[in-house]
């Protein structure tokens, strides 16, 4: 991965992923410091998979700024949002909050498409003051190719807990003209809520049409929103 940077307010503690092809990703994430630098670059190491294979680990690093050091104080709560739209294309699985939802097209996307796990990795990620979800698990990266979103939402909620945060109360609203979401919402509400790890009570999920306006409206997209409050353990 070639090496960018970026600003972040956070601490550093590592964590690891695993993805179904069986390669850990180790990286290391931040939280509140002020004025930090946050590089993406790959490690020198390489972890040997059972088949032989040695893939290049990925590491997030945080380099001090000059300009503060100074630690933010730790707020009892935290909002974050997130917004997320794919085009559909015919011979997609259109997959709403890990749901397969019957449709003649589907999301044209790096991994599944999932458009509201998407948008709810970056509320999550945004209330933590963290990198999005395009940085953390970019679409260039073969390894997210095809992936199963629920491995993004897993990863977005294990931050959330070693920062020692809890979901408070979890809003969606879904963006699309067809097919119509009203007969698999409570599907879609109660896997979510599994993933989260949270009661289906704080999780609300609502479903808006486009008025037939622009790609939406036009059942060429979907797109979504979510807010999400973090309260303090």
């Amino acid at each position: 991965m070639s090496s960018s940077s970026l600003t972040a307010s956070s601490y550093s503690f590592p964590f690891t992923t695993s993805l179904k092809s069986s390669h850990p990703i180790p990286l290391s994430c931040s939280f509140p410091l002020k004025h930090h630098t946050l590089h993406l670059k790959s490690s020198p190491s390489l972890f040997v998979s059972p088949s032989g294979a040695a893939t290049p680990t990925t590491s997030i690093e945080i380099d001090k700024s000059p300009i503060s050091a100074t630690p933010s104080r730790v707020l009892p709560f935290r909002v974050g949002h997130g917004f997320d739209l794919h085009r559909l294309e015919p011979g997609y699985p259109l997959i709403i909050g890990g749901i397969n939802i019957p449709h003649d097209r589907g999301c044209e996307a790096h991994s599944d498409g999932d458009v509201l796990l998407h948008c709810v990795v970056d509320a999550i990620l945004g209330a933590l003051g963290l990198p999005d979800i395009g940085q953390i698990f970019p679409d260039s990266d073969p390894k997210w190719k095809g992936c199963d979103s629920s491995v993004f939402v897993h990863e977005s909620v294990r931050l959330m807990h070693e920062a020692g945060y809890d979901i408070g109360n979890l809003d969606a609203t879904l963006i699309l003209q067809r097919p119509k979401l009203s007969p698999h919402k409570d599907a879609i509400k109660a896997n979510l809520s599994a993933l989260l790890g949270v009661d289906a009570s704080v999780v609300n999920i609502k479903a808006k049409t486009h008025e037939k306006v622009d790609s939406l409206g036009e059942n060429r997209s979907i797109a979504a929103h979510t807010v999400v409050l973090l309260m303090k353990k």
